[in-house]
């Protein structure tokens, strides 16, 4: 999948991205970036709504989750679990986020639990910036549920 599909894939399946006017400036199973313009996004004070930066931060972490499964053939139901935001200075224009692959002993251990168990956590950070400059940290934990796994839920909560 291209940046423009991928683009169009979070709009489609996350409006609230379409919403943000999110785009992607790169998606692969090292990393994702992701930026938004303010207008979409500003808050009382013309800086970027906190809830914005979260909500870039926590989508740059699952999709590049997502990509990474989906790089490997899993089929699963991806989920934020919980997760922690620092914000280090205000936004006051076009923001980005950047999530970066957890090491590959994590996401061995990760994809080896979710083929035996059908169900598998992983932590995954990500950092907002404003021209280069580091504006907060993102630190969540998301829960993959595989394709089995999700079809013996049916009806019950999943977090």
């Amino acid at each position: 999948m291209n940046l423009l599909e991928f683009e169009v894939y979070l709009h489609e399946h996350i409006p609230l991205s379409l919403a943000m006017q999110v785009s992607v400036l790169e998606a692969n199973s090292n990393q994702v970036t992701l930026c938004a313009p303010l207008a979409p996004n500003i808050n009382h004070r013309e800086t970027v709504f906190g809830g914005s930066a979260s909500a870039l931060t926590i989508l740059s972490a699952w999709a590049l989750i997502h990509t990474k499964l989906t790089a490997c053939g899993f089929k699963c139901t991806l989920v934020i679990q919980r997760n922690t935001m620092s914000y280090e200075k205000a936004v006051t224009g076009r923001f980005s986020a950047q999530a970066t692959a957890p090491s590959a002993e994590a996401w061995e251990l990760f994809t080896r639990m979710l083929q035996r168990k059908g169900r598998a956590r992983i932590s995954v950070s990500s950092l907002l910036t404003q021209d280069g400059h580091v504006a907060g940290h993102f630190e969540g934990e998301f829960v993959a549920i595989g394709a089995n796994a999700t079809s013996k839920m049916r009806g019950a909560s999943l977090l």
